[in-house]
């Protein structure tokens, strides 16, 4: 083999933080490069809690994506504290940011999300989100010729998450960005995280879609078990909340609301694991637990895998 045979048989690997404020697709885009559900999704902001890895095995290279919350401003409390600090330690040993915005758009959290890019002293790709919503395509170009102005970015990508336009070019400019290396995962391996960890995110998900704009961010969800029987997964999800009010509406009438919110999820589940689910869900109180640190630890917000 010669040298240069050689040379263009090494692969590319690293780590690549997407970043952003909320509700930009930053999570739907990682769902369209894996090309399957891996992080939850709904046109509510904050949807995202956890930092999630997904692994995409290239022929030319491993791109490992750390999916992050957003960055924002919304309120003091613990749960919001802890959300921040997560994206920003996200940025940690990492070989590259994507900073993901929506077309068109600015914000005060867009700069927090590139400011906290520029601490960490990350190469930065710039991806402009939803431009298939952009009627006029012309307009585009003052916005990133703006947006250019507004860092050195390694490069500048349009792209819709949604449909997918432009992913493959994106993906081909990160795996160049990359070091060179060997893979650190399996190929066949698309996460590190657990299976009871996108059990209780999948009921979080419908959550997030049902119900009105504040009580989301007031529940969390805790799986107590986790067990194979005979072929099938046996899940109990508990729901927590902060008031009875709150575990009221979530039950809903004779049960309904809540009934509906687990059949969803269990369909869900299947699909991911690709097995029958027999899933119980309950709803409890517990007082303030997303304005106490405590809490928050205590109801599996320690990040782990």
């Amino acid at each position: 083999m010669s040298d240069a045979d050689s040379d263009s048989a090494i692969g590319r690997c690293g780590y690549v933080a997407i970043v952003g404020r909320p509700n930009v697709g930053k999570s739907t885009l990682l769902n369209r490069i894996l090309g399957q559900k891996l992080a939850i999704t709904s046109h509510k902001a904050q949807t995202t809690r956890h930092s999630i890895l997904g692994i995409k095995t290239r022929a030319d290279g491993q791109i490992l994506f750390v999916d992050t919350p957003g960055i924002h401003q919304r309120g003091g409390s613990a749960l919001n504290r802890y959300l921040n600090r997560s994206a920003r330690a996200s940025l940690a040993d990492t070989d590259l940011a994507l900073l993901v915005v929506e077309a068109l758009r600015w914000t005060d959290e867009d700069r927090e999300a590139l400011e906290a890019v520029v601490q960490a002293g990350v190469p930065v790709i710039a991806v402009v989100n939803k431009v298939d919503r952009v009627a006029d395509k012309t307009s585009l170009l003052p916005y990133l010729q703006t947006l250019s102005e507004r860092h050195a970015f390694a490069s500048l990508i349009p792209v819709s998450a949604s449909r997918g336009d432009q992913v493959e070019a994106l993906e081909q400019a990160v795996i160049a960005a990359l070091p060179e290396g060997a893979p650190v995962f399996p190929e066949d391996q698309v996460t590190d995280r657990s299976e009871r960890f996108f059990a209780a995110e999948l009921v979080r998900e419908q959550l997030m879609q049902r119900y009105g704009e504040e009580l989301p961010y007031r529940t969390t969800v805790e799986i107590e078990r986790f067990e194979e029987q005979d072929g099938r997964y046996r899940i109990d999800a508990l729901i927590w909340v902060e008031r009875p009010s709150q575990k009221g509406i979530i039950i809903g009438k004779q049960g309904e609301a809540l009934k509906a919110v687990a059949s969803q999820a269990r369909q869900e589940m299947q699909k991911l694991f690709d097995c029958p689910v027999h899933l119980e869900v309950w709803v409890k109180v517990k007082k303030s637990w997303s304005s106490d640190e405590a809490a928050i630890a205590s109801l599996g917000y320690s990040d782990e895998r």
